[in-house]
This record gives structure tokens, C-alpha cells and sequence, in this order.
């Protein structure tokens, strides 16, 4: 890598890559948790570290894609979990970073299901059909299926506007002084994100609750 840039320099890196997926914690099987970790984690991860030698060398920028997902969840806790660990990552990179004169910044959007298309509208039966037996024996397919519905109807509230994160991106990369997040969300999802962090448990879990029974 060093030899590859030397001569034109190498300036930013921007871990963008990610998948997401919609269950409840026991709906899905271990091989899942796994693929999730190694994809949305460690492949930050694995990129960042290749890279570093040469973002300390010309004082670059690393860029990482979170979500407000990381402060709390709605029926994905498995996307929530990796990106509340990127999060931390990014907090130890980033004090680290600063005595190389390397910047690290994370984006944080809302829901933009719209435009990435991360995550297709879920099918109630194929949820059931991949519960193991144990799974359907705690629940129903209707249950199955008001769960799919309430996950379906936020996919499509998403926003179109996913330039909106992109010129995020382009302004962490190309600031003289880039914010250490940015949060690109309506009002609705930022206040919930300052609930979350500002109140107790309790109060946050009781506003998601009654999110998840409507």
C-alpha cells in the first residue's frame, strides 16, 4: 500500500460498507450475529488498520458510516449492536489519531431506507419459515407478522434525499475543520436519539414500547 500512494499521497478513507437485517434477538441464528460483526464491524476495521500507516503519513481523514440506530432500536438489533461498536471504535481512533494530525469522523443518518435500499421489505412468511422450532413455539404467525408490517411501514418512511448524507460525507473529507459526528436526521429521529441519551432507561424504553405496540 505504502509503495502503491507514496507519489500522489493518500488523503481519505471512508468506511461505508454495511447490511441490515429485521428480527427479534432469538429469531435469528448465530451464523447471522457473525456475518453481521464481520461485515459492519470488522470490515471497518480490517480497512482501517491496512490503511493507517498511510493516513498518518500525509495526515488524512477515516470516515465512518453509523446510524441513530446506535443509540437505540426498533426490530433491528442486530444492525443497532454493530454500530454502537463502530461508534466506540471510532471514539478510541479518533483521541488516538489526534497527535498524527489524523481527523476521524463519523456520520450518523436516520432513516434512509429509501435510498439505499439496505434493507428489502420483509415477507412475514419468510420470517416464520426461518424460526427454528423452539422460536415458533413462543410465537405466532400473526405476531410474526404485525412485526413485519410495523418494520415495513418505517422502511417506507424513509427519506429519497441520501445526498443529504453524502454531502456529510464530502464535508467530513473536506472541511478544515470537519465535525467529529454528524447527525443527518428529521427533528422526530433526533429527539428520540436525545431522549435516549439525556433520560433515564426507563423513560426511553417506554417511548419505544409504545412505538412498537401502534
Amino acid at each position: 500500500l505504502l509503495s502503491h500512494f507514496s507519489s500522489i499521497g493518500f488523503w481519505g478513507l471512508v468506511n461505508n460498507a454495511g447490511i441490515s437485517t429485521f428480527g427479534e434477538t432469538g429469531w435469528l441464528p448465530m451464523e447471522t450475529y457473525e456475518k453481521f460483526a464481520d461485515v459492519n464491524l470488522l470490515g471497518s476495521i480490517r480497512t482501517t488498520l491496512a490503511f493507517l500507516p498511510l493516513l498518518r503519513k500525509y495526515k488524512g481523514r477515516i470516515v465512518f458510516m453509523s446510524s441513530i440506530i446506535a443509540y437505540f432500536t426498533l426490530g433491528n438489533g442486530i444492525y443497532s449492536m454493530t454500530k454502537a461498536a463502530i461508534e466506540k471504535f471510532c471514539d478510541a481512533l479518533r483521541l488516538e489519531m489526534k497527535k498524527f494530525g489524523v481527523q476521524v469522523c463519523i456520520i450518523q443518518p436516520g432513516n434512509y431506507a429509501r435510498s439505499t435500499k439496505i434493507q428489502p421489505p420483509l415477507s412475514a412468511e419468510e420470517i416464520w419459515s426461518e424460526l427454528s422450532e423452539e422460536e415458533k413455539a413462543v410465537y405466532n404467525k400473526e405476531y410474526v407478522q404485525e412485526r413485519a408490517n410495523f418494520f415495513n411501514s418505517i422502511l417506507s418512511e424513509g427519506s429519497p434525499n441520501g445526498n443529504e448524507v453524502v454531502d456529510a460525507m464530502v464535508d467530513a473529507l473536506t472541511s478544515p475543520a470537519p465535525k467529529a459526528r454528524y447527525m443527518v436526521a428529521k427533528l422526530k429521529e433526533k429527539v428520540l436519539v436525545f431522549v435516549c441519551a439525556l433520560f433515564p432507561t426507563v423513560v426511553m424504553d417506554s417511548v419505544l414500547s409504545y412505538a412498537l405496540s401502534k
